[in-house]
């Protein structure tokens, strides 16, 4: 195994054969959801979401075979525009200062995700809180700043440090296949639980906040993502139960927290939530939030469980 993970990824034959195992999923789903979209059209959602799916899916096997340290510049782009995103929804873009400041924040958090000085990330948090409290200073102002500040600060603890916790990842034993294990239940549970809630879906869970969030949607998607967990532990550096149970549970639930987290928000504001597409009228932060939670706990659950 050891000469097999010494090549680069994209020659192994691990990464190859679960390429080719996505590939074929989302390819096989989208004709059977065409085939079904055509007689009730409520599913052409999700039909749309597996064909973006399907242009998608290469762009994220090449992040995860690029040599470093190119995964972490496409992180550092993904959490710009997530920020970017955020920004632009809660009315902060116009404020420069706290937009700058996140900014370099973010950058000097995904630097520090790269060298993996884990301490010095933990701190971003609270340098970033500093950095902001010097801006109503700088500027001379001291209207809606506790908003700004309290907003920025959000800004970057989702999109920022929980975010970049993916990075983290890469530096664990088996790291690449580690998040590319994330990423493949991430993907699926969300997919899961959007498509069987509208399939079967009867008892929303919080009907205020996410109306396509229904209990039975939640407990079918956390099942079929406990079996795409297993028949696909052999990214795992250990295949007992309780790794891809645990791995399962993280995507499922913690993911689903950061979705309705983002809800919240979006909700709050008064903006429709953008939907299951990846290419085209959806947005980098719809693509994110799944991860805000659920990227820290698989992080530290696997590094000092392993």
């Amino acid at each position: 195994m050891e000469n097999a993970l010494a090549k680069p990824i994209w020659q192994q034959s691990l990464f190859l054969e679960t390429a080719g195992m996505i590939i074929g999923f989302l390819l096989l789903s989208t004709i059977v959801l065409y085939f079904l979209q055509k007689k009730k059209p409520r599913y052409k959602a999700s039909w749309k979401s597996l064909q973006s799916w399907l242009l998608a899916s290469p762009l994220l096997l090449g992040f995860i075979a690029m040599p470093q340290p190119w995964p972490y510049f496409v992180l550092f782009l993904v959490s710009i525009l997530g920020a970017k995103t955020f920004f632009k929804m809660v009315g902060v873009y116009h404020r420069n200062w706290f937009v700058v400041v996140s900014y370099a924040c973010i950058a000097a958090a995904t630097y520090s995700t790269y060298k993996n000085w884990e301490d010095v990330f933990n701190l971003t948090p609270m340098f970033f809180l500093g950095l902001l409290c010097f801006v109503p200073m700088l500027r001379n102002s001291y209207k809606h700043m506790i908003q700004y500040i309290s907003l920025s600060l959000l800004c970057f603890l989702f999109l920022g440090w929980g975010f970049l916790h993916v990075g983290l990842i890469l530096h664990l034993e088996k790291g690449l296949y580690l998040l590319l294990y994330f990423f493949i239940l991430s993907e699926f549970s969300y997919g899961a639980q959007n498509f069987f809630s509208l399939l079967l879906g009867k008892r929303k869970v919080i009907s205020t906040i996410s109306s396509r969030f229904t209990y039975e949607g939640l407990l079918i998607s956390f099942s079929l993502t406990l079996l795409v967990a297993w028949s696909i532990r052999r990214l795992l550096v250990i295949k007992d139960e309780p790794y891809w149970i645990a791995a399962a549970f993280i995507a499922c639930f913690f993911g689903k927290a950061g979705d309705v987290l983002i809800s919240v928000v979006r909700k709050d504001l008064g903006i429709k939530d953008s939907g299951l597409f990846i290419l085209g009228r959806d947005d980098t932060l719809a693509r994110m939030e799944k991860y805000i939670f659920a990227a820290p706990v698989f992080y530290y659950t696997f590094k000092y469980w392993l």
